[in-house]
Formats: C-alpha cells, sequence, structure tokens
C-alpha cells in the first residue's frame, strides 16, 4: 500500500483517509507521528517480542499529549481507524504477509524512511527485548535496511551501508523492507515457540541469497 506525498489516492481506505486526516490537523503536537511512520509503529508493536498494552503506545503516536477531538464521535472513528490497522496488521502477519503504507514521491518512488522511522521507535519502547534479534549472529543482519532508513535526532544517518547498497536499498525499500520484515517476525513467532532457540531459521550461507530481498548474495549484501 502507498501513500502519495502529494495525494492520499483511493487504495488507502477510509479508516486510513481518517486516521490521516486527523494526524495532519492542528488537533495534535508536531512531534505526533504521520501516517507511514504510524504504520510502521504498530508493525514494530505487533510482531516484537514482548506485549505491549495501547496505554503504554498510544502516547507516543500522540506526540507525547493528549489529542484534541471536536467530540466524541470524532474521537471514537480516530481510535476505531488506528485500532482496525493495527488489528489488519495482526491478521496479516498471521498468515505472512504485509501491506506497509510507505510515501510515494513525486517521481512515483517509494519512500520507507518513514515507516522504517516508526517501527525503529517501536524497537525503542522495548529495545532489551529486542537484542535477542540485534546481537544474533545469524539473523541480526535483517535488521540493517530497516535501520540503515532510519536517522539520529541530528538527521544524520542511523548506520553507514556500502554505497552501492545503499542505493539498491533505497532503489528497492518497496520490495526489501517488507520482506526483512516477514522474516523479523518469523524469527520472533519461532522464539515464542521455543524459547531456547537462538534462531527460527537455518543460517544463511554466505553464498546463498540474501535474506534481506535484494536478490544479491549474503556475502556482498547485509553480510558486508
Amino acid at each position: 500500500m502507498t501513500l502519495s506525498a502529494d495525494n492520499l489516492g483511493e487504495d488507502l481506505g477510509e479508516d486510513l483517509e481518517r486516521l490521516d486526516a486527523f494526524l495532519m490537523s492542528d488537533q495534535l503536537p508536531d512531534e505526533a507521528l504521520m501516517l507511514s511512520e504510524v504504520d510502521g509503529f504498530l508493525t514494530g508493536i505487533a510482531l516484537g517480542p514482548e506485549a505491549i498494552m495501547p496505554s503504554e503506545w498510544l502516547p507516543v503516536v500522540w506526540g507525547g499529549e493528549e489529542p484534541v477531538f471536536d467530540d466524541l464521535d470524532q474521537a471514537r472513528l480516530v481510535m476505531q481507524a488506528l485500532m482496525n490497522r493495527y488489528n489488519e496488521i495482526v491478521r496479516r502477519l498471521a498468515v505472512g504477509e504485509l501491506d506497509p503504507v510507505f510515501l510515494v514521491g513525486p517521481g512515483g518512488e517509494v519512500i520507507a524512511a518513514d515507516w522504517a522511522q516508526g517501527f525503529l521507535m517501536a524497537i525503542q519502547l522495548r529495545e532489551p527485548a529486542w537484542a535477542a534479534l540485534t546481537n544474533s549472529d545469524d539473523d541480526g543482519h535483517l535488521m540493517l535496511p530497516i535501520l540503515a532508513l532510519c536517522c539520529t535526532e541530528d538527521g544524520e544517518a542511523l548506520i553507514e551501508l556500502p554505497a552501492e547498497i545503499e542505493d539498491e536499498l533505497f532503489k528497492n525499500a518497496g520490495e526489501i523492507i517488507p520482506e526483512c520484515v516477514l522474516q523479523i517476525a518469523a524469527f520472533w513467532k519461532a522464539r515464542r515457540r521455543n524459547p531456547q532457540s537462538r534462531s527460527g531459521r537455518p543460517k544463511t550461507g554466505r553464498n546463498d541469497l540474501c535474506p534481506c530481498g535484494s536478490g544479491r548474495k549474503f556475502k556482498k549484501c547485509c553480510a558486508n
């Protein structure tokens, strides 16, 4: 699912259009998340290693302040839209699917950085628990494409990749990021089945295709 930077388009659906309009309104502080960030954030919440209650993650969506609704009806519809999207993400992940809300630039290019930044914010709510993946020798590389799209508070790249891999990531983020996320979801699903397991997947050989979905050999991609 893509969201045009200039035009919502008709593929978002009524719920997401309503949520997007509210997130862009003056009823929230500047720190509130935008729709693509929210989608990445909800995905990280949905597939992560520990359950996180809405009472904890909702303030992040609203930018740390209580939202100002016009009336109870607006509050109900906006909250319904947000929870409907969360539940849809959970349902899709359960069957190995993902339909992320990415931005689309003026030239039709997919822009996944905002989504990735939202996903990172979900990780930061449970950073110690996520260490089982980020520190994994076998699966930690699955995080690299997502983290490579993120920035620090100063606007600097969070991690550096070789220039040619970075170019490929930005060019093909619309395919690479969903593939990585589904494999991350599989990792945590396997860990929940067997908490003692170090990995949910066979170890990737250096000459195997990279699990991130780039089409390159692992040794020339995320293992680099």
